[in-house]
């Protein structure tokens, strides 16, 4: 364990980032995050702090926690450039969903207006 990088431990992690540790394990799990560890304790370093970052980015972004390890992997494996471009792809794909999901919505509730308001006037008569 290193002294010259600050570290957070699991409680500490938790808090910062207002997850459960339930959560937090689960990101372990499938490989999002990769603490250091001495025995049960579980260290998180600066490197893991600014995963998790990104991880909570991407999915209030709506991105699937797939997507992100995927994301995360191309970091990994082919640096910063090849990360930023991939990251483009996933944004330019994440809007059009948006956009899709939005023009739904406001046709649903276009809809649900024009119901509502031909109840409210039948009743009125």
């Amino acid at each position: 364990m290193s002294d010259e990088q600050p570290i957070l431990t699991f409680k500490e992690m938790c808090a910062k980032f207002d997850v459960t540790p339930r959560t937090l394990r689960h990101y372990e799990y499938i490989e999002l995050l990769q603490p250091e560890k001495e025995g049960r304790s579980r260290y998180y370093t600066p490197r893991e702090v600014a995963r998790m970052t990104l991880i909570l980015r991407g999915r209030r972004f709506g991105f699937s926690l797939e997507e992100i390890r995927q994301w995360l992997l191309i970091y990994e494996e082919s640096g910063n450039r090849a990360q930023m471009e991939a990251w483009i792809e996933l944004a330019d794909r994440k809007l059009i969903e948006l956009a899709d999901e939005r023009k739904h919505l406001e046709e649903t509730i276009d809809a649900l207006r024009d119901l509502r308001d031909a109840t409210a006037e039948s009743i009125s008569n």
